[in-house]
């Protein structure tokens, strides 16, 4: 799926850029919501301009970026829909023109038809940049509660994406002060996600390369922080333009979110394809998983983007896997069966569970990944088949 980077400008009205945001994020399209940069190369797909108000501040901002950016879609936003209005807006260099009329605050007074206005255009730029390129894919694994194995299955999807795809892959670790990802895989990193964050105004291609530590597999790290309070909100929208970054650099981008809770975990819902939820077959777990399922469908993540993985099955399971699909009003699109010394193990050594041999959790792990990357299975995981259906009793 095709990702579109969004520059909404306004002069003061902040309420404004919520709405646009929110519009925005209600299409179900991953994209991200940057701020104007001077380099060339970084030419969002869409800018939303608010021209509403008295003068000609709004237009001359329309000029501007049309002169900067001869090729991006110009969408202007006015206070009423007159051809005056509409015919200066097109003449400053604006591609699509939409009314938004308040009622003397920010609020437009037809919410839900700016909404899917907004929607349509966002919706049609998919379409073009989808058919024009191939981009990135993007994987955000969240978990339902703490200690469900979400870094765990981030790491070694991550490992084995990079180890079988041999394509660029990175993996970046969006957990403040406790984020294991570069533990997990027995890497030192020498710098961090807010090193990044910080530095916006000096990311390039070198500069990249430099803070990502790199694992024996081939995959790229971006440790997570140190701070217990960073990444948080006000770090929004530089993750959003890294993530946008990264992935003109990189073939597939794992992020292990963490939680709903965190700060930063909204970008990820909104930057990635494939958004991972893992869960474990216990109740405290199932209800978690139905309330974060029901939260990101409400910030635009649709049903085709949301996946559910299963963690630490067992034959004995006390909650059959049936139950769990009605109780989540979701599939379960993936089970991995519970190995606690092999788990162990691995996080012991720094090896990825995927690169140990003769577990069947490794060999579901290898073909879970396989899956991802759009590749054949082998014809040992191929043979798997009949022991999952077994374990599971889902397929």
């Amino acid at each position: 799926m095709a990702k579109l980077s969004v520059l909404v400008t306004t002069t003061a009205d902040q309420e404004f850029r919520s709405s646009v945001v929110r519009a925005l994020r209600s299409s179900g399209v991953p994209l991200g919501v940057v701020e104007e940069r001077d380099s060339r190369t970084d030419v969002p797909d869409l800018v939303v301009v608010d021209i509403r108000g008295e003068g000609s501040q709004g237009l001359q901002s329309v000029e501007r970026l049309r002169a900067k950016w001869s090729a991006v879609c110009i969408f202007a936003v006015a206070g009423s829909s007159e051809p005056d209005v509409i015919l200066q807006a097109m003449r400053a260099g604006a591609n699509e023109f939409l009314a938004w009329p308040t009622t003397g605050e920010s609020a437009p007074r037809d919410t839900e038809g700016f909404c899917s206005a907004l929607t349509r255009i966002v919706e049609r730029l998919q379409a073009a940049r989808g058919n024009a390129a191939s981009t990135s894919k993007t994987f955000a694994f969240f978990g339902a509660k703490g200690g469900a194995g979400t870094t765990t299955l981030a790491v070694n999807c991550a490992a084995e994406l990079a180890r079988v795809s041999k394509r660029p892959t990175i993996i970046i670790d969006f957990n403040p002060f406790v984020g294991e990802v570069a533990l997990f895989l027995g890497v030192r990193p020498r710098f961090t996600l807010l090193d990044a964050a910080d530095n916006m105004h000096r990311l390039d291609d070198q500069f990249l390369r430099e803070l990502v530590a790199k694992h024996k597999s081939g995959l790229d790290i971006l440790a997570g922080s140190d701070a217990m309070d960073r990444p948080n909100g006000q770090d929004g929208s530089a993750l959003e333009e890294l993530l946008q970054w990264i992935g003109r650099s990189h073939e597939f981008v794992v992020i292990d979110a963490g939680n709903l809770t965190n700060p930063c975990a909204e970008v990820a819902v909104f930057a990635s394809d494939s958004i991972f939820l893992v869960a474990n077959p216990d109740v405290p777990s199932i209800r978690n998983a139905q309330r974060v399922v029901d939260r990101m469908e409400d910030m635009g993540a649709g049903k085709d983007r949301i996946k559910v993985l299963l963690n630490r099955t067992s034959e004995r399971h006390i909650i059959a896997p049936k139950q769990i699909e009605d109780a989540l009003g979701h599939p379960i699109d993936h089970a991995f069966q519970s190995d606690y010394g092999t788990v162990s193990a691995a996080l012991n050594s720094g090896v990825p569970v995927a690169l140990s041999k003769g577990s069947l959790l490794a060999t579901q792990l290898v073909e879970f990944t396989r899956g991802l990357a759009g590749l054949p299975m082998t014809v040992e995981t191929s043979e798997i088949g009949r022991s999952r259906a077994s374990l599971l009793g889902l397929f």
